[in-house]
C-alpha cells in the first residue's frame, strides 16, 4: 500500500483509527473462516434386503425398491461435544473378527459402529450425547455402549422400552444398559441439544409413540435426519403407513409438521432407511458442514 506523504503529517492516533477501520473487515472474514465448523459424519450400518412391500401396505409394483440402508449420523459440535444420532442394527460384538460380512435374517452389515468411529480418531467414549429416532432394533443395536453418554429420549418411548412387554420390532436386550444411564426425558417435546440452535431434536411421535427427528443446522444448510417418519418415498405422496406403526393417525399430523418446517427452514430431508437417497451422499471418513 502506498502511503501519501500528507497522511503522515495526521496525528498517530488517528492513523491508527483509519487504518484500524480498514483492515476490520478482513480481520473478520479471517475469523469467520477460520473458526471451527459443526461437523456431521455419516456411517454405514448394513442393509436390509428382501423386505414385502405388503409390509408397507403397498403392492410391489407400487414401489421401486423395499432393499433398506441402515445408518447413523456423529455430529461433533466445535466446543459442546459430540452427539451419535442412532447406533445400528447389530452390536459391534456380533460381527466377525476377520472384517467379513455379517448375516442375521434379512439384515447385512459389513463394518462395525466402533471401526467407522475409530478411523475418524473417536471411539464410543468421546461421545457425549446419544440419541435415536425411537427404540426399533435396527436403530439400537449398539445402545449399551452408549450408557456412559447422556441419553436424550421421549418419554413414551422410554415407557415402552423398559416396560418388560415384548413389542414388535424391538429387542430390549439391545439397549437394557440404558435404563439406568444419565437421562434427559422428554414428554412429546422438543430440545435444543447444544443450546445455541445448532441441532435440534424435533418431536414426530406415530411410527412409536415417543418417535422423534434431528434436524442440523450446517453452516452448508440444514439437514433433517427423518429417522422412520417415513421408510419408503413413495409414502409421501400417499399418505400410507407401514403395518406396524404405533399410531397412523398420529403419524399424519408429524408429518404435517415436519414437512412444514421442512419447507419454513429449507432443510433437505433424509429419509432414515431410502436407499436412493443414501446412494448419493457421503459417508465416513467425509463429512459435511
Amino acid at each position: 500500500m502506498k502511503i501519501s506523504k500528507n497522511l503522515l503529517c495526521l496525528p498517530l492516533t488517528l492513523v491508527t483509527l483509519l487504518f484500524g477501520t480498514l483492515l476490520l473487515p478482513l480481520q473478520a472474514d479471517a475469523q469467520t473462516a477460520a473458526r471451527p465448523k459443526l461437523r456431521m459424519y455419516l456411517f454405514d450400518n448394513g442393509q436390509i434386503n428382501g423386505l414385502e412391500a405388503s409390509v408397507f401396505n403397498f403392492k410391489k409394483e407400487e414401489v421401486k425398491s423395499t432393499d433398506f440402508v441402515v445408518v447413523s449420523e456423529l455430529i461433533v459440535h466445535p466446543t459442546k461435544g459430540i452427539l451419535l444420532w442412532e447406533s445400528g442394527s447389530v452390536p459391534d460384538a456380533k460381527l466377525p473378527a476377520d472384517g467379513s460380512p455379517y448375516h442375521e435374517g434379512v439384515t447385512t452389515v459389513t463394518k462395525s459402529l466402533a471401526s467407522q468411529l475409530k478411523a475418524i480418531g473417536y471411539s464410543y467414549k468421546d461421545i457425549k450425547y446419544f440419541a435415536m429416532s425411537h427404540l426399533h432394533s435396527d436403530h439400537s443395536g449398539n445402545a449399551n455402549s452408549l450408557a456412559h453418554a447422556r441419553w436424550i429420549v421421549q418419554k413414551a418411548d422410554r415407557d415402552m422400552m423398559f416396560a418388560g412387554k415384548e413389542q414388535r420390532v424391538m429387542d430390549a436386550g439391545l439397549f437394557s444398559e440404558l435404563k439406568h444411564a444419565d437421562t434427559l426425558i422428554l414428554n412429546n417435546e422438543d430440545y435444543d441439544v447444544f443450546g445455541d440452535g445448532s441441532v435440534r431434536i424435533i418431536s414426530a411421535p406415530g411410527h412409536t409413540p415417543g418417535h422423534q427427528v434431528l434436524l442440523v443446522n450446517l453452516a452448508s444448510g440444514p439437514i433433517l435426519l427423518a429417522g422412520d417418519l417415513y421408510h419408503l418415498p413413495e409414502e409421501i405422496t400417499t399418505g400410507r403407513t407401514p403395518t406396524f406403526e404405533f399410531d397412523p393417525a398420529t403419524s399424519a399430523v408429524s408429518r404435517a409438521k415436519i414437512q412444514a418446517l421442512v419447507k419454513t427452514t429449507g432443510a433437505k430431508m433424509w429419509i432414515g432407511h431410502d436407499k436412493a437417497t443414501h446412494a448419493a451422499l457421503n459417508f465416513s471418513p467425509k463429512f459435511y458442514e
